[in-house]
Formats: C-alpha cells, sequence, structure tokens
C-alpha cells in the first residue's frame, strides 16, 4: 500500500492529531501524585511522601525473615553433619538414604555466583566502550547456546530438560526473526540510554553495591538449597523444596533489580527534566533521595510490582512477536488477539514504567501503571513503546549470564555428583540470571526514563540530543501510520465480506 507508506500521503487526520498530540504536550509541567496539581521544576522530589502499598512491604520482609530461618535451619541440619537437627524423622516417609553434606553443594553454588559476578562487573565496565557488541552477541548468541545445553541433555540421558532447552531454542529463534526488522531502533535506544547513564558513575556504585547485597542473600540462599540438594529426601521432595526456594529466589531479586529501577529511573528522569546534574533547579543529592525513597515510602509498591511485572512483560513480548507472523489464518489471528487484548489490560496495571512514576511522584504501584500507560495511549508514544524490544534483548543478556553460570556450575557437579547435575544446575542457572539483571537494569532503568519524558515533554529529548530526538519523532509517524493502514486493510476487508455475504442467495 503505497499510500501509507508515503509521508504525505493520506496517512490520516488520526496520525497527524497524534503526532501533533505528542509534541504540543511540550511545555507541560509534571503532574502530582494525585493527578490535581502541577509541579515546578523543582519539586518533584521535595514533595511529603506517604508510605504506598505498606501491605506488600510487610509481606515481603516477613517473607525473608521467615525463609531465611528455614534456609538457616535446612543448610545447619547437613553442615559437618548428617542430620544434625533430627529433621529426617520427619521426612521418613519420603527418605532415599543417599544423603550428602552441605559443603559437598555449597562450592558449587559459590561458582556459579562467582561466574555470574564477573560477568556483571564486566558489562558494567565495559558499557560506555562496547555495550553495541555485548547486547548483539547475547541476541544472536542465546539460541546457539541453548541448543547446545539441550544436546548436552540428551547426551546425559536428561530426555525432559533436553526436550526443555530445545523447545527454549526454538522459541528464542522464532522471537528474534518475528522482531528482528525492529532491532535498529531498538539499539538506538539502548544506545542513547547507555550514554545517559554512563556519565553518572554513581549510577554505576548504586547497581554494584546492590549486586553485593544480592550476593549476600544468594549466600545464605545457596547455604539452604546445598542442604536440600545433599538431604535424605527423594528426587521429589528435593524438587518441591527447591521449586518453593526458587519462586521465593525470584521475587526477591525482582525486588532488589526494581529498586536499583527506581533510584536510577528517577535520576535520569531528573536529569532529563532539569537539563543537567549541574542545573541549578536540580534538588540537593537527588539520587540519595532517590534511594531513600525507594527502600521506605515506595518499597511496598515496589515489592508489589515485582511480583506480576515480568511474567506479564515476557508474555506480552512472546505475544506481539507470535502475531506479527501470522499472516491472513483468521482462525489462529483470532485466538491470539483475544490473548493480546487480555495480556494488554493486564500491562494496564503492572509495567514497568510505572517505576518512574513511584520513583517521581511516591505513587502506589497500580495507580502508576495506570498513569503511564494513558500517557503513552494519550501522546501516541505507546506506538513507539509497543515496537522498541529493549527490554527483550537486556533480557537476553541476563538469561545467557545465567546459562553460563549455570553451566559452569553444572559441569563441576557433573564430574564429582553426576545424579544431581540438573538439580543444581538450573538452581544455578536463576542465581547468575537475577546477579547479571541487576547490573543489565540500569540501562533499562533510563530507557523507561528516556520515554516518559518523551511522553511528557518531548522538547526534553531535543534539549538532550536534537538528533535522537528527531529520529524518535520520525519513527513514532512510522509507526502510527503503520497502525492507521493496517486498521484501514482491516475494516476494508471486513466490508468486502459484508458485501459477500449480502450477495450471497439465502
Amino acid at each position: 500500500m503505497n499510500n501509507s507508506r508515503s509521508p504525505s500521503s493520506v496517512s490520516s487526520s488520526d496520525d497527524s492529531a497524534s503526532v501533533a498530540t505528542t509534541q504540543q504536550n511540550a511545555g507541560r509541567s509534571l503532574r502530582s501524585a494525585d493527578g490535581s496539581n502541577s509541579l515546578s521544576s523543582g519539586q518533584a522530589l521535595e514533595v511529603t511522601r506517604r508510605w504506598r502499598d505498606v501491605f506488600w512491604s510487610v509481606v515481603f520482609v516477613a517473607h525473608l525473615i521467615c525463609l531465611g530461618v528455614v534456609l538457616g535451619v535446612l543448610g545447619l541440619n547437613r553442615f559437618r553433619k548428617k542430620d544434625r537437627l533430627n529433621i529426617d524423622r520427619y521426612t521418613s516417609r519420603i527418605l532415599e538414604n543417599q544423603a550428602g553434606l552441605t559443603e559437598d553443594y555449597w562450592p558449587l553454588y559459590a561458582v556459579a555466583c562467582a561466574v555470574a559476578t564477573v560477568l556483571g562487573w564486566t558489562w558494567l565496565l565495559l558499557l560506555g566502550s562496547r555495550a553495541n557488541q555485548m547486547m548483539k552477541f547475547s541476541v544472536h548468541i542465546l539460541t546457539t547456546y541453548l541448543a547446545v545445553i539441550s544436546v548436552f541433555c540428551f547426551w546425559t540421558e536428561q530426555f525432559f530438560w533436553g526436550v526443555v532447552f530445545a523447545i527454549g531454542s526454538g522459541l528464542q529463534f522464532l522471537y528474534v526473526m518475528a522482531v528482528i526488522d525492529r532491532f535498529p531502533f531498538t539499539m538506538l535506544v539502548l544506545l542513547k540510554a547507555v550514554k545517559l547513564v554512563w556519565n553518572y558513575p554513581e549510577v554505576m556504585r548504586v547497581a554494584c553495591a546492590f549486586m553485593m547485597v544480592m550476593l549476600l542473600w544468594l549466600g545464605l540462599w545457596s547455604f539452604g538449597a546445598a542442604g536440600v540438594v545433599a538431604s535424605s529426601m527423594g528426587d521429589g521432595g528435593r524438587w518441591w523444596l527447591l521449586v518453593v526456594l526458587s519462586v521465593s529466589l525470584f521475587w526477591t531479586g525482582a525486588v532488589l533489580c526494581n529498586t536499583v529501577h527506581v533510584i536510577v529511573s528517577g535520576m535520569v528522569f531528573l536529569v532529563l527534566f532539569h537539563g543537567g546534574r549541574e542545573a541549578a533547579s536540580m534538588p540537593h543529592k537527588p539520587l540519595m533521595k532517590c534511594l531513600r525513597y525507594a527502600v521506605t515510602t515506595s518499597f511496598g509498591s515496589i515489592c508489589y510490582g515485582s511480583l506480576f511485572t515480568a511474567a506479564i512483560r515476557t508474555l506480552r513480548w512472546e505475544i506481539r512477536g507470535f502475531r506479527s507472523k501470522i499472516g491472513n489464518n483468521e482462525c489462529l489471528l483470532c485466538c491470539v488477539d483475544f490473548l493480546f487484548h487480555l495480556v494488554e489490560t493486564l500491562v494496564r496495571f503492572f509495567n514497568k514504567y510505572a517505576y518512574v512514576q513511584i520513583a517521581i511522584f511516591g505513587k502506589n504501584f497500580n495507580k502508576s501503571a495506570r498513569d503511564a500507560w494513558e500517557l503513552f495511549q494519550s501522546t501516541g508514544v505507546e506506538a513507539l513503546v509497543a515496537y522498541d524490544c529493549s527490554g527483550s534483548v537486556l533480557l537476553m543478556g541476563a538469561l545467557l549470564g545465567g546459562l553460563l553460570s549455570g553451566t559452569c556450575a553444572g559441569v563441576w557437579t557433573r564430574i564429582k555428583y553426576p545424579d544431581r547435575v540438573i538439580m543444581v544446575g538450573s538452581t544455578a542457572m536463576l542465581m547468575g540470571m537475577i546477579l547479571v539483571g541487576v547490573a543489565m537494569v540500569v540501562v533499562e532503568s533510563a530507557v523507561t526514563s528516556i520515554y516518559i519524558c518523551f511522553a511528557e515533554d518531548p522538547l526534553l529529548i531535543q534539549r538532550w540530543d536534537s538528533d535522537f530526538f528527531d529520529q524518535m519523532s520520525e519513527t513514532l509517524h512510522q509507526r502510527l501510520q503503520h497502525r492507521s493502514a493496517r486498521a484501514r486493510e482491516v475494516l476494508n476487508h471486513r466490508r468486502v465480506e459484508e458485501r459477500i455475504q449480502e450477495t450471497l442467495p439465502i
């Protein structure tokens, strides 16, 4: 459709209105948490904040305390002495009598943590000079690496896991093929985000500090997990315990990552909003204020959002990639559209852009997510956000880091304890993925702040980087044209079908 491709064509008044709306939003002031008042340029972090989603912060802290006790007990029960705390009497029905010691398996997890820490710190150190190469490498090598692990699992007669990794490799390949045309724009946004955070070393120090916090927790977690692997329970009992511990670890890791997300995105937003760290209107010690709010008044919102955002976001990426390649299969398109609209409804209440609103305004999570999404839809920037794949590219990097960590631990386990290789390798992979993810979240935070700034006031981006602003505006215009053309095509197709049905004899 030539008309839809030409910028000067009749691309619909809706497109022009949407682009105009985006650019006419320049100069509007930021809104307060209740949406009724406006904040001047120095007030964003100065307002008195209320504690939000306190229930979830209490639940998270209570869960950490209880789990810490359980992990300590599980690890100590097999530390240097079998059944030190006489726990086996409670598992007499599922005993296998092949028990080991905690210290047999704890070093295997230490290897995974060490590899992930090196990868995470290497990522931060090379961020300014090799970010483009590292991100491209992680995208293209992940499919191959998943296939290699699948072959390794089949070779070791772990057929279930071989099938799992083979399916993962296939899905990864299909996803990359579905969105490969979006990568140039995605890499542009990622490199601009890297440029933004690289100029502020304190942001990197925050990521390193939270990696150390995560390492401390992983030390305790792996101590308990090693105790579970060494226990006298059967494989079924061990796996159930490890799944429960892994769900807890995933939530804990997501909370730490999103705490960094709030701190960094708040800092980046303020830098863009005020025109630089040295601006006279910049609040005093903005990073410390973002840190204080993230671990106090907004911590409950972070805990709440961390439960759901990662799963919903991943599902949305997969559905979008699959939907774009369906073609004219209307039955399949109908089913996928149903899932797509269901996930889009969830995204309205659970999205990563909420963390910028939390950082700046101190809103609760649901209001932050809803306001961010309504802002994107009212300005048309949602079309640009949907086109961007930066989150999935960074997730691929974290997955690759986790796979490398799990492989190192798995190979050593294969040498020493062949019957525990999948059990140790899979949990070590999760540990590695979370550690690398803490390092990578600084870039994702900058990306979310860029989009929020572009939606709030496009001139903020233009003032920071005029060339980048022009590229974003042009891409937004193209995406709105594409959507309009697709909508017209669907509408015309339905009209043709209706006319055919009207002409058919009854």
